[in-house]
């Protein structure tokens, strides 16, 4: 079984693959890999605020000293934080523990190289093929080559100030209220903070956590909570990140959610205006609304897809010297400043755009109506590649039919969970509904849920 899936390793903590034995042997692989890539041996660890994150830390550590590399704990902070880190302090790679979404009881394991972007899909594989490979433990640093480790205390300071010079000078938040759900994530600190330094009124939610309570109720995937903050402080905005702080969901000042499909519109817009969009392109995934693509192609923006997960984003944005791309969940990257997803920055970018035009949230985000969408997600016992799914092609070929070219239909197998994703868009509510259910429920029968 692959250790390594769309976005690192990840699963229950102290369950395998999430266990400290394992957090050990990843931190030897990835010591053992990068120690002799450049001349600082640095290796940056940072984390959530999962309760589980202090064990695996101090595991992945334990594992970089072992093969005489140095590891940087900067606790707490957002993933592209990590990310940005690994790059600022020139070191040879950086790993940052969390399961994104996930609730607390689950963590993970994503690792950067020294350039701040995610790794290949072949060093990754290089990594799992170490981590498997008894000889391993013959590399390990002996007397004073053993590593040291250090706390960098202006870690957050450093993350913060480039945030900051990523905010138009000339503007700034002065009488803004804004509403910031940090669903008791590694943001807490860092989004309030930033946005109160550059002038605006904020209202906090989801900003004490206690290892236990990281999106539970809260944050990027119960938007609810946050509209109702925005509409009762009468705020104009709100803005919703995810437990790792790497995607963001805003709500407008009317109460109505706008996920990053809407953000992807507005900025793209900006940037062309701004002739700063190359190739008049942005990328996207297949999840991507087929609203956002007609509104784009209005507008003279030409969308490219990929498959989901924002590292096949950048990965195309890179081919391509593309400067916007993102996913509907909220993974926005801006090339030209960031090589992740990063949902403090993709804030501090949307809410330049309300001050230079000047205009609500409402008026600035409403750009386009969403074709209708379906989405379900099929818990499953086993996952199969979609082609041994018997009579799934069939079905899907039917439904196809019955869209007649006015609508879309997607399966994918969920990269971190025993799950298929069932997707269907359409201008007819009731069809792609019931389209989207009998795909489900097939997969159901076949594989067990």
């Amino acid at each position: 079984m692959r250790l390594f899936g769309t976005d690192g390793i990840r699963g229950e903590a102290n369950q395998y693959p999430m266990t400290p034995e394992m957090a050990l042997r990843v931190g030897l692989a990835v010591g053992y890999l990068f120690r002799n890539q450049g001349r600082h041996r640095r290796i940056i660890i940072g984390k959530d605020t999962r309760l589980s994150g202090y064990m695996l830390e101090m595991a992945l550590a334990s594992g970089v000293l072992s093969m005489g590399a140095e590891a940087w704990l900067v606790g707490p902070l957002p993933t592209p934080a990590v990310a940005f880190l690994t790059r600022d302090l020139r070191a040879e790679a950086g790993v940052m523990i969390s399961a994104s979404h996930n609730p607390f009881h689950d963590n993970g394991i994503k690792i950067f190289g020294s350039d701040g972007f995610k790794l290949s899909d072949e060093l990754e594989a290089r990594i799992e093929a170490l981590i498997r490979e008894p000889s391993l433990d013959e590399g390990r640093a002996r007397r004073e080559a053993i590593g040291r480790a250090h706390r960098i205390e202006d870690a957050r300071g450093r993350y913060m100030v480039y945030l900051k010079r990523s905010f138009p000078e000339d503007l700034d938040l002065e009488g803004l209220r804004v509403v910031v759900d940090c669903a008791h994530g590694a943001t807490y600190r860092v989004a309030p903070e930033i946005l109160e330094e550059l002038g605006a009124t904020v209202i906090r939610i989801g900003c004490e956590p206690d290892g236990l309570n990281i999106n539970r109720g809260c944050g990027a995937l119960h938007p609810q909570v946050l509209r109702e903050k925005v509409l009762k402080e009468g705020a104009d905005i709100g803005l919703a990140f995810d437990g790792d702080g790497d995607r963001l969901i805003l709500v407008d000042e009317k109460g109505r959610v706008r996920d990053g499909d809407y953000v992807l519109a507005c900025l793209a817009v900006s940037l062309k205006k701004e002739d700063q969009l190359p190739g008049n392109t942005v990328v996207a995934t297949v999840m991507s609304n087929l609203g956002l693509e007609r509104f784009l192609a209005s507008e003279g923006i030409r969308l490219l897809r990929t498959p989901v997960g924002d590292r096949y984003v950048v990965e195309k944005m890179r081919e391509g010297g593309y400067r916007l791309g993102g996913e509907q969940s909220g993974h926005i990257v801006f090339l030209d400043q960031a090589t992740t997803g990063d949902g403090v920055l993709t804030a501090l970018r949307v809410l330049a755009v309300l001050r230079r035009q000047e205009r609500p949230a409402s008026e600035v985000l409403d750009l386009f109506e969403k074709v209708p969408q379906v989405l379900i997600n099929v818990v499953v016992r086993e996952k199969r590649p979609l082609s041994e799914i018997e009579g799934l092609a069939e079905r899907l070929q039917k439904a196809e039919e019955k869209l007649a070219g006015r609508g879309r239909v997607l399966v994918r197998a969920s990269g971190t969970e025993p799950k298929y994703r069932v997707m269907v868009e359409g201008e007819d509510q009731d069809l792609i509904e019931a389209l989207a259910e009998e795909i489900a429920a097939h997969i159901r029968r076949v594989l067990g849920g």
